[in-house]
């Protein structure tokens, strides 16, 4: 079953261990999936679109 919460940058950044100032930069420099959602400008992600690039993301080592 897909879960279809969705997280901004503070639930990303908490999910991985980083502030959400590290989670905007990667949106900045294009590290990121295109958010599945914006609503008056801010960006939202899917909990498993989050989840998904974890394990894509470079430097994983397999962790959460």
């Amino acid at each position: 079953m897909a879960d279809r919460q969705l997280w901004s940058y503070r639930e990303i950044a908490a999910h991985i261990g980083v502030k959400p100032d590290t989670v905007r930069s990667y949106k900045k420099h294009g590290l990121l999936p295109a958010p599945d959602l914006v609503e008056r400008g801010r960006p939202y992600w899917f909990a498993d679109t989050v989840r998904d690039w974890v394990t894509r993301r470079p430097g994983h080592r397999g962790g959460r």
